[in-house]
């Protein structure tokens, strides 16, 4: 490397930042809407910075949850060896039993609001 970065205004970052917080804001508002009608089931939400591999294996050991469940792209066998696989990092690291569920294709995996 020849030590070339890239460097943002302030503006920019800002930018970024209220981007990245409204991203998430929608998937815990998601999330909220499907288990709002789980009977016995604890959720807790959490956000966090940083590799989702290791966040989500970090935050799983930490909440000593009895079962992590994750979604998964579908990527085939090409894209997953450029791009990595989050639910199969996870499902090998964590020590409890890790459910990966896959989108459907009868709906192209969007959940139903």
């Amino acid at each position: 490397m020849d030590g070339t970065g890239y460097l943002f205004s302030t503006d920019v970052m800002a930018t970024m930042e209220r981007y990245s917080n409204d991203v998430a804001q929608c998937v815990i508002d998601k999330a909220k809407r499907a288990c709002k009608n789980l009977n016995d089931v604890k959720v807790e939400i959490v956000v966090e910075h940083g590799d989702p591999r290791d966040m989500i294996c970090q935050v799983a050991e930490r909440l000593n949850v009895d079962m992590l469940v994750l979604g998964s792209h579908g990527y085939g066998l090409i894209k997953r060896a450029f791009l990595g696989s989050v639910s199969n990092h996870c499902a090998q690291n964590v020590k409890c039993p890790v459910l990966i569920v896959k989108k459907p294709k009868s709906n192209g995996g969007n959940l139903k609001d």
